[in-house]
């Protein structure tokens, strides 16, 4: 437990952090950001969860994404 002491992603599910996402920038936004068909093409949340689980670079994108835009919006 002391290792995740400052990991601010704790707890914090990859379906929680794209429902954020989704809620509130929406899929327009994430396609400019981060560039991948998921996103893009017919987006849904199910896809993109099997996507980012399966490929660790989108899904780095992605929650360094969603930290930039939670401390940006502190």
């Amino acid at each position: 437990m002391e290792l995740q002491k400052n990991n601010p992603l704790h707890n914090i599910t990859l379906e929680q952090i794209m429902n954020y996402l989704v809620e509130n920038y929406g899929w327009e936004y994430l396609a400019e950001q981060i560039n991948i068909n998921c996103f893009k093409s017919n987006p849904s949340i199910k896809s993109s969860l099997t996507f980012l689980r399966k490929t660790p670079w989108a899904r780095t994108k992605t929650e360094n994404l969603y930290l930039y835009l939670l401390r940006k919006n502190k």
